[in-house]
Order: structure tokens, then C-alpha cells, then sequence
């Protein structure tokens, strides 16, 4: 057996098998099954080539290697067909509990003077304005309202 050949037992290869063919599964999820099923070398002795698979399955080459690297990395078949959830999300959210509870007391409060009621766009501009936080759009002040199932009417 060559260095970093697949042979998938039966098991594992009814598995994927099954993976690709049933439930609702995204498909960057079951194109990886297809390219490690491609992949296997156990019932043919027959080793496709990264360039074949990418042919037939519209993939680059180098996404055969990244896969192929995951499976052999992974424990068992479950853990190499689940996504992958992040440590954190890509940008920090600024409306953090506290923001959030300044905001909600600043729609509850008193109305600016000259002003008859609240709207989303100036309780925007008054938290920028108080310092609570360094910009913020109307629409995170609607989400935000709506969420604690606040209006300003």
C-alpha cells in the first residue's frame, strides 16, 4: 500500500455511500464524500487521478489534496463529514449585553427636546452621539428593538 492511499472498508464505503445518495446534506459536504468514494482504492485496485476526479466533478486539484489531507487526518467518517464551526465569529459584534441594555433604556427614556417621539435613526445618532458605541446603522437598532419585542410608537 502506497503512503496516503485510501482503502475504505465496506462499512466506511456504504457510509458515504449512503451520505451522498440520502437526507439533506450541503453539497460542498457531499462532493467531499464523492472525492474520497473516487478516491478509494479497496475494491478496484484502480487509483483514479486528481486530474480525473477534478474532470468529473468540477473541482480543482488542490481541493483533492486539501480533502484528501481532512479524511486522513480525521478519526472516523462522522467527524470528517460535519462542518467545521468556528472559534469566533469574523468580526466582533459591536452590540455587546451592555450596549444592548444602554440602548433599550435610551429608547424607554425621555424624548429628545424638539423631538415628538423616538425613531430608530435617532436613537442611532444619540448613541453615537452619548459615546456607547463608535457607530451604529438604524437597521441594528430595529433588529435590536424587534428582538425584545420593543416599538416605538
Amino acid at each position: 500500500m502506497r503512503k496516503n492511499e485510501i482503502k475504505l472498508t465496506t462499512k466506511q464505503r456504504n457510509e458515504l455511500e449512503k451520505y451522498r445518495k440520502t437526507g439533506v446534506h450541503s453539497a460542498k459536504l457531499i462532493k467531499r464524500a464523492e472525492i474520497i468514494l473516487l478516491l478509494d482504492s479497496s475494491e478496484s485496485g484502480k487509483v483514479v487521478t486528481f486530474k480525473e476526479i477534478s474532470k468529473q466533478l468540477a473541482v480543482s486539484e488542490t481541493t483533492i489534496t486539501n480533502v484528501k489531507k481532512d479524511f486522513l487526518a480525521s478519526k472516523d467518517i462522522k467527524a470528517f463529514l460535519k462542518r467545521k464551526k468556528r472559534d469566533t465569529p469574523p468580526v466582533e459584534p459591536k452590540i455587546t449585553g451592555e450596549v444592548e441594555a444602554r440602548i433599550i433604556a435610551l429608547a424607554c427614556g425621555e424624548v429628545p427636546a424638539g423631538c415628538a417621539r423616538w425613531t430608530v435613526r435617532l436613537i442611532a445618532d444619540k448613541s453615537v452621539e452619548l459615546q456607547i458605541v463608535d457607530s451604529l446603522s438604524f437597521k441594528s437598532v430595529q433588529r435590536l428593538l424587534k428582538k425584545h419585542n420593543l416599538s416605538l410608537t
